[in-house]
Protein backbone atom coordinates (compact mmCIF):
# COMPACT_ATOMS: atom_id res chain seq x y z
CA UNK A 1 0.00 0.00 0.00
CA UNK A 2 1.23 3.82 -1.18
CA UNK A 3 1.55 6.48 1.18
CA UNK A 4 -1.15 8.76 1.23
CA UNK A 5 0.95 12.63 1.70
CA UNK A 6 -1.19 15.02 3.10
CA UNK A 7 0.22 19.04 2.51
CA UNK A 8 -0.88 21.19 5.24
CA UNK A 9 -0.41 25.09 5.51
CA UNK A 10 2.43 26.36 8.04
CA UNK A 11 0.92 28.83 10.32
CA UNK A 12 -2.50 29.27 12.05
CA UNK A 13 -3.89 26.53 10.20
CA UNK A 14 -1.47 23.55 11.27
CA UNK A 15 -2.72 23.36 14.82
CA UNK A 16 -6.33 22.90 13.72
CA UNK A 17 -5.27 20.69 10.81
CA UNK A 18 -3.46 18.38 13.17
CA UNK A 19 -6.92 18.65 15.76
CA UNK A 20 -8.90 17.59 13.16
CA UNK A 21 -6.53 14.39 12.03
CA UNK A 22 -6.41 13.19 15.02
CA UNK A 23 -10.36 13.66 16.02
CA UNK A 24 -10.32 10.61 13.20
CA UNK A 25 -7.49 8.76 14.30
CA UNK A 26 -4.75 9.68 12.49
CA UNK A 27 -1.06 9.47 14.23
CA UNK A 28 0.86 13.17 14.44
CA UNK A 29 2.85 12.52 16.89
CA UNK A 30 5.55 13.80 14.68
CA UNK A 31 3.95 16.60 13.45
CA UNK A 32 3.59 17.84 16.96
CA UNK A 33 7.59 17.50 17.33
CA UNK A 34 9.90 19.93 16.76
CA UNK A 35 11.47 17.74 14.31
CA UNK A 36 13.53 19.40 11.34
CA UNK A 37 12.50 16.59 8.95
CA UNK A 38 10.36 18.03 6.00
CA UNK A 39 8.25 14.75 5.99
CA UNK A 40 6.67 13.56 9.25
CA UNK A 41 5.25 10.18 9.11
CA UNK A 42 2.29 8.03 10.55
CA UNK A 43 3.82 4.23 9.47
CA UNK A 44 0.55 2.52 11.35
CA UNK A 45 -2.10 4.66 8.36
CA UNK A 46 0.78 4.79 5.50
CA UNK A 47 0.41 8.87 5.84
CA UNK A 48 2.56 11.29 4.79
CA UNK A 49 2.67 15.18 5.89
CA UNK A 50 4.31 17.74 4.95
CA UNK A 51 4.06 21.53 5.92
CA UNK A 52 4.44 24.07 2.80
CA UNK A 53 3.50 28.09 2.70
CA UNK A 54 -0.17 28.06 1.83
CA UNK A 55 -0.02 29.65 -1.10
CA UNK A 56 2.01 26.57 -1.62
CA UNK A 57 -0.30 24.05 -1.22
CA UNK A 58 -2.81 24.43 -4.32
CA UNK A 59 0.40 23.40 -6.36
CA UNK A 60 1.58 20.52 -4.57
CA UNK A 61 -1.86 18.93 -4.47
CA UNK A 62 -2.90 19.85 -8.66
CA UNK A 63 0.15 18.37 -9.61
CA UNK A 64 0.00 15.00 -7.24
CA UNK A 65 2.89 15.83 -5.03
CA UNK A 66 0.24 15.89 -2.58
CA UNK A 67 -3.23 13.43 -2.36
CA UNK A 68 -4.93 15.87 0.30
CA UNK A 69 -4.31 19.50 1.19
CA UNK A 70 -5.71 22.00 4.30
CA UNK A 71 -5.87 25.66 2.74
CA UNK A 72 -7.62 29.02 3.02
CA UNK A 73 -10.18 29.84 -0.10
CA UNK A 74 -8.74 32.66 -0.31
CA UNK A 75 -5.55 31.10 -1.49
CA UNK A 76 -7.68 28.35 -3.44
CA UNK A 77 -9.21 31.33 -5.38
CA UNK A 78 -6.57 33.92 -5.69
CA UNK A 79 -4.42 30.35 -6.97
CA UNK A 80 -7.15 29.16 -9.33
CA UNK A 81 -5.62 25.64 -9.53
CA UNK A 82 -7.69 22.94 -10.58
CA UNK A 83 -8.40 20.24 -8.24
CA UNK A 84 -11.45 19.01 -5.68
CA UNK A 85 -12.72 21.20 -3.33
CA UNK A 86 -14.12 18.72 -0.92
CA UNK A 87 -14.89 20.37 2.48
CA UNK A 88 -15.58 23.52 3.87
CA UNK A 89 -13.79 23.06 7.77
CA UNK A 90 -15.10 26.28 9.15
CA UNK A 91 -12.52 27.07 10.75
CA UNK A 92 -10.23 30.41 10.41
CA UNK A 93 -12.97 32.17 9.31
CA UNK A 94 -13.23 35.39 7.77
CA UNK A 95 -14.11 37.69 4.72
CA UNK A 96 -12.61 39.06 1.79
CA UNK A 97 -13.55 42.43 1.39
CA UNK A 98 -13.50 45.87 -0.43
CA UNK A 99 -11.95 48.56 2.21
CA UNK A 100 -11.67 52.31 2.29
CA UNK A 101 -12.19 55.73 4.18
CA UNK A 102 -15.23 55.98 5.49
CA UNK A 103 -15.80 58.72 3.50
CA UNK A 104 -15.67 56.08 0.38
CA UNK A 105 -19.13 54.44 1.45
CA UNK A 106 -21.81 54.24 -0.80
CA UNK A 107 -19.90 56.46 -3.50
CA UNK A 108 -17.07 53.51 -4.80
CA UNK A 109 -19.50 54.34 -8.06
CA UNK A 110 -18.41 57.99 -8.59
CA UNK A 111 -14.95 57.71 -9.75
CA UNK A 112 -13.29 55.23 -12.46
CA UNK A 113 -10.46 53.73 -12.71
CA UNK A 114 -9.32 52.87 -9.27
CA UNK A 115 -6.28 52.59 -7.64
CA UNK A 116 -6.72 48.83 -5.19
CA UNK A 117 -3.75 47.97 -3.00
CA UNK A 118 -3.88 44.41 -2.35
CA UNK A 119 -2.06 40.99 -1.62
CA UNK A 120 -4.27 39.27 -3.55
CA UNK A 121 -4.67 40.67 -7.07
CA UNK A 122 -6.39 37.97 -8.92
CA UNK A 123 -9.29 38.62 -6.79
CA UNK A 124 -9.08 42.13 -6.73
CA UNK A 125 -9.14 41.87 -10.63
CA UNK A 126 -11.63 39.11 -11.15
CA UNK A 127 -14.20 40.97 -8.38
CA UNK A 128 -13.66 44.43 -10.21
CA UNK A 129 -13.66 43.98 -13.31
CA UNK A 130 -15.65 40.60 -13.87
CA UNK A 131 -18.59 41.49 -11.03
CA UNK A 132 -18.07 45.52 -11.09
CA UNK A 133 -17.16 45.75 -14.52
CA UNK A 134 -14.90 48.70 -13.90
CA UNK A 135 -11.20 48.84 -15.04
CA UNK A 136 -8.80 49.23 -12.29
CA UNK A 137 -4.62 49.34 -11.80
CA UNK A 138 -4.11 46.87 -8.85
CA UNK A 139 -0.83 47.60 -6.70
CA UNK A 140 0.58 44.77 -5.23
CA UNK A 141 1.53 44.70 -1.78
CA UNK A 142 3.04 41.86 0.67
CA UNK A 143 2.71 43.61 4.35
CA UNK A 144 -0.05 46.10 5.65
CA UNK A 145 -2.25 46.82 3.08
CA UNK A 146 -4.15 49.51 5.43
CA UNK A 147 -1.65 51.46 4.90
CA UNK A 148 -2.16 51.84 1.51
CA UNK A 149 -5.17 54.29 1.35
CA UNK A 150 -3.82 56.20 4.62
CA UNK A 151 -1.15 57.36 2.64
CA UNK A 152 -2.56 58.04 -1.22
CA UNK A 153 -1.06 55.21 -2.76
CA UNK A 154 -4.48 53.56 -3.49
CA UNK A 155 -7.80 54.58 -2.81
CA UNK A 156 -9.38 51.42 -1.67
CA UNK A 157 -7.44 48.29 -0.53
CA UNK A 158 -8.56 43.92 -0.72
CA UNK A 159 -8.14 42.22 2.13
CA UNK A 160 -9.17 39.89 4.44
CA UNK A 161 -11.07 41.21 7.65
CA UNK A 162 -11.61 38.72 10.89
CA UNK A 163 -12.78 41.50 13.41
CA UNK A 164 -12.42 44.58 11.65
CA UNK A 165 -10.46 46.08 14.19
CA UNK A 166 -7.23 46.54 12.06
CA UNK A 167 -9.40 48.75 9.67
CA UNK A 168 -11.51 50.90 12.31
CA UNK A 169 -8.46 51.52 14.44
CA UNK A 170 -7.30 53.19 11.48
CA UNK A 171 -10.20 55.30 9.94
CA UNK A 172 -11.16 52.21 7.09
CA UNK A 173 -14.44 50.71 6.60
CA UNK A 174 -15.61 47.81 4.85
CA UNK A 175 -17.42 48.84 1.49
CA UNK A 176 -18.14 45.83 0.07
CA UNK A 177 -18.20 42.08 0.74
CA UNK A 178 -16.29 39.58 -2.01
CA UNK A 179 -16.47 36.07 -0.31
CA UNK A 180 -16.67 34.50 2.82
CA UNK A 181 -13.24 32.70 3.71
CA UNK A 182 -12.25 29.94 5.74
CA UNK A 183 -10.40 26.81 5.50
CA UNK A 184 -10.84 24.11 3.09
CA UNK A 185 -10.04 20.41 2.28
CA UNK A 186 -8.91 19.86 -1.29
CA UNK A 187 -7.72 16.56 -3.20
CA UNK A 188 -5.77 15.61 -6.20
CA UNK A 189 -8.10 15.22 -9.24
CA UNK A 190 -5.94 11.84 -10.44
CA UNK A 191 -5.55 10.72 -6.80
CA UNK A 192 -9.29 10.91 -5.89
CA UNK A 193 -10.20 8.34 -8.80
CA UNK A 194 -7.21 6.66 -8.12
CA UNK A 195 -7.47 5.81 -3.82
CA UNK A 196 -10.87 6.70 -3.48
CA UNK A 197 -11.57 4.55 -0.96
CA UNK A 198 -8.43 5.48 1.09
CA UNK A 199 -9.15 9.58 0.68
CA UNK A 200 -12.65 9.51 0.87
CA UNK A 201 -13.04 7.54 4.44
CA UNK A 202 -10.60 10.19 5.65
CA UNK A 203 -13.31 12.90 4.06
CA UNK A 204 -16.51 11.18 5.97
CA UNK A 205 -14.33 10.70 9.18
CA UNK A 206 -13.37 14.73 8.74
CA UNK A 207 -17.25 15.42 7.80
CA UNK A 208 -18.38 13.27 10.96
CA UNK A 209 -16.31 14.95 13.06
CA UNK A 210 -17.37 18.41 11.95
CA UNK A 211 -21.08 17.38 11.85
CA UNK A 212 -20.26 17.07 15.82
CA UNK A 213 -18.54 20.29 16.82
Amino acid sequence: MRYLTIALSKGRLTELSVELFEAIGLDCTELKGSSRKLILTDEKNKIKFFLAKPSDVPTYVEYGAADIGIVGKDTLLEEGRHLYEVLNLGFAACRMVVAGPVELQGKLDQFNNKRVATKYPKIAREYFEHKRRESIEVIKLNGSVELAPLVGLSEVIVDLVESGRTLKENGLVVLEHIADISARLVVNRVSMKMESERINKIVDGIRKELEKR
